[in-house]
């Protein structure tokens, strides 16, 4: 108990102090979740040692614990930012994205995983499954606030929140695959991916996600109706609701990922907010609540002996995954997604694809399974170098892109 109100004190603290120097940082090229990773390096085992993760018990349960409750939030909020009208008109370009983008993105990283750190086939696989996913809350300030309204096109920003928040929840078909053939003879393996991945746990996963935010926003329009719930109770109904599909989702064994995403892509769809503006604002500053901690925790958690062991090949392949992993991908994709118009949409979004808390989650959950610490030193690895790499280009490429459209448009 007293480790656990540590941990309390000390986010809780760290939260206050960079909430205080909110205006500052906003003006500086460092993004918040760099200097809330540096922070957890700072108070970690190898700096202060004021949080251990390692000394409180299974590191790889309590990161994944921690990435599903953050995901939980996270997810709702990007379900809840995307105009509920996207989907009905882009379903066809948005299919292409999540589909087949995410299966070639997975290829490509897996594959670099391969020939450059020289693993074995099905871990490279496992490995670039889990890095495969674009983060819906590191995309999060990105897509949001007066820069990227001022100069993002609000259909590059739905595309990348609702890429963002779909294929978190896919990928988990593609990190199971490698990890029940890593676990089970072929046949076997292949035969519960068939069955029970694909059909019970993303696809029975999908529909009741679906049902849920279907029966969360009806009950929410009936008391709307009958006045038994008052406005400012909103927010905290759609939070609860993100955490109601993550506990469900863990509970009927199947991708909780996905189920939050469907309930809150659902939701949107019921519900149509004319106060979604100031809702908005609200799940972004939740989000924001959730989202220091694990970058902190993540921080304290960074195995330096394992980087160390990568060497020179770690360095090269996050470098590569940062400039091969999506960019190629998005630029073959560009005829068949009538969302990216440009060369440099096509750009944008496939740079803006960040890895971070799924990532995390993904990692951890394999980890524990696995036993298998060479998962995390390579994962998270490539989470730092896209939080500093993505984190540190955001502001300025943002900038970048809206002068190339506004020259675009007056030539």
């Amino acid at each position: 108990m007293n480790e656990f109100n540590t941990i309390v004190a000390i986010l809780g603290g760290l939260i206050l102090v960079m909430g205080l120097g909110s205006g500052p940082l906003a003006k500086s090229p460092v993004p918040p979740t760099l200097v809330a990773l540096l922070l957890g390096v700072l108070i970690g085992p190898e700096g202060l040692g004021l949080l251990d993760l390692e000394a409180m018990g299974n590191r790889s349960t309590l990161l994944e614990r921690a990435a599903r409750l953050t995901l939980g939030v996270g997810l709702i909020g990007v379900a809840l930012r995307v105009p509920r009208e996207f989907p009905r008109a882009n379903w066809r370009g948005m299919l292409v994205l999540v589909g087949v983008g995410t299966v070639v993105v997975w290829a490509v990283t897996s594959a670099l995983v391969y020939f450059i750190l020289g693993l074995p086939f099905w871990l490279a696989a496992l490995i670039g499954a889990i890095l495969t996913p674009t983060d819906p809350i590191a995309a999060s300030p990105i897509v949001t606030g007066e820069g990227a309204e001022k100069n993002i096109p609000r259909r590059i920003r739905d595309s990348i929140s609702f890429e963002s928040g779909a294929n978190d929840g896919l990928s988990y078909l593609f990190v199971f695959l490698p990890f029940l053939l890593l676990t089970r003879p072929a046949g076997e393996a292949l035969s519960e991916w068939l069955s029970t991945t694909i059909l019970w746990e993303v696809g029975a996963a999908t529909v009741f996600g679906l049902l849920l935010g279907n029966a969360a926003g009806r009950l929410l329009l009936a008391a709307e109706r009958k006045g038994t719930i008052q406005s400012d109770w909103r927010l905290v109904y759609t939070v609860a609701l993100g955490l109601l599909a993550a506990g469900a989702g863990r509970l009927i064994h199947s991708d909780e990922v996905l189920v939050i995403f469907a309930a809150g892509a659902m939701f949107t769809q019921i519900v149509n907010s004319d106060d979604r503006k100031n809702e908005e604002h609200g799940q972004e500053a939740v989000n924001r609540f959730f989202a220091i901690p694990i970058m902190v925790v993540l921080g304290t958690a960074l195995p330096w002996a394992g980087w160390v062991d990568l060497g020179w090949s770690g360095v090269m392949l996050v470098i590569a995954i940062l400039l091969l992993r999506r960019p190629p991908a998005i630029l073959l994709l560009r005829p068949l997604v009538p969302q990216i118009r440009s060369t440099a949409d096509a750009l944008f979004v496939g740079w803006f694809g960040p890895i971070a808390v799924a990532a995390i989650y993904y990692a951890a959950l394999m980890e524990h399974r696995l036993g298998e610490p060479l998962i995390w030193d390579v994962v998270s690895l490539v989470i730092c170098g896209s939080v500093i790499a993505h984190g540190m280009s955001s502001a300025p490429l943002t900038r970048l892109y809206g002068r190339k459209r506004c020259a675009a448009k007056s030539a």
